[in-house]
């Protein structure tokens, strides 16, 4: 299978703290993984280091069982089976679609080099485009085009530079599913370098979250969104509610009200409770199973759903209550509060 496997990587530009200290990421043959962070936590540092554009100081590189870059060994980017998918496509302007996508098909006949472009044009949906110019191709056709000549000489791994940020955000969704369509199809394993959180969550199969050089956790989006390692990368990946809480018997009990615990650390009593916006439902401020009650600050009305902002009585922050459609209320009003779900507990030190 194709699995990148990073082991303990090292990378400093100079002196003072590494950008890649000691990291560690897994990503098994045919997954599409995606790398998260802030800015300056090494994501771009990690993808030019798979990629052979970068030496690393320590630690090794493998894909699919063969060793790319490790004590002694650096291969270069040409010897990696690595194709990369930049950002806005990057196609080479004078050449035509086709000549783009057999760019790095050089070691096979006219014939089978015609065939394979053939091929990756029915694959990323563009039959009859070969002779076009990129010029006269859409933003999302150039983008399926640069993942075509990526995919053409048959890498075991494609890295894919933030390719979406350049579309439009109506473009954009539609582009994520048909390259996640075309890499699943292909078998090819992927690695997404992004910025955007959503665009993480919805598209991937696991998500790996940087801090400081280091893998702060890598799961599936599901697991990172409703486990996250700490109350930082429970804020980074998505809306946070965390409100002090004490454990007992399973159980948190809170200034919102009582919820279960899906998990909390071994011997954890106080700590913070993480909760997400939409496991908290207004309601009316003395109904049946409102734990806590509040005065409407902020509403921010989205299209597909509204955020409430309500000062709690008892909490000295506001939080967030996320409501399906028009949010019905308006600042100033006085509402109760729900918990539903299930929520973690956090040192308050994490």
């Amino acid at each position: 299978m194709n699995e990148l496997d990073v082991r303990r990587v090292v990378k400093a530009y100079g002196p003072g703290a590494p950008v890649l200290d000691g990291l560690d990421l897994s990503v098994p043959g045919g997954a599409l993984a995606a790398v998260l962070g802030p800015s300056g936590c090494g994501k771009t540092t990690l993808l030019r280091v798979i990629a052979g554009f970068l030496k690393a100081d320590s630690g090794s590189v493998s894909v699919a069982g063969r060793l790319l870059g490790g004590p002694g060994v650096h291969l270069p980017p040409e010897r990696r089976r690595i194709g990369i998918v930049p950002q806005e496509g990057a196609l080479f302007p004078h050449l035509t679609v086709a000549r783009n996508i057999a760019f790095g098909l050089r070691d096979l006949g006219r014939a089978d080099r015609r065939a394979r472009v053939g091929e990756m044009l029915d694959l990323v949906g563009l039959p009859g485009h070969g002779e076009r110019m990129p010029h006269e191709l859409s933003g999302g056709q150039q983008q399926r085009v640069a993942l075509a000549r990526a995919l053409a000489p048959r890498p075991h791994l494609v890295l894919l530079d933030e390719p979406f940020s350049a579309l439009d955000s109506g473009l954009r969704g539609a582009v994520r599913a048909e390259v996640r369509a075309v890499l699943r199809e292909s078998g090819a394993t992927g690695l997404l370098v992004t910025h955007d959180q959503q665009e993480a969550l919805s598209t991937a199969d696991l998500v790996a979250v940087l801090r400081a050089g280091r893998v702060v956790q890598c799961g599936t989006p599901e697991a990172l969104y409703h486990r996250p390692a700490d109350p930082w990368l429970a804020s980074f990946v998505g809306d946070a509610v965390l409100v002090p809480g004490t454990a007992e018997k399973g159980t948190a009990t809170t200034a919102l009200g009582r919820v279960p615990l899906a998990s909390a650390p071994d011997g954890l009593r106080d700590g913070l409770v993480l909760l997400r916006p939409e496991q908290l439902r207004l309601a009316e401020p003395d109904a049946a199973g409102a734990g806590a009650s509040g005065v409407v600050t902020d509403v921010r009305f989205f299209g597909h759903d509204a955020m409430v902002t309500v000062a709690v009585d008892g909490l000295d922050r506001p939080v967030d209550v996320r409501t399906p459609g028009p949010p019905g209320q308006v600042p100033g009003r006085r509402v109760g509060i729900r918990l539903t779900g299930e929520a973690t507990l956090h040192p308050h030190t994490a």
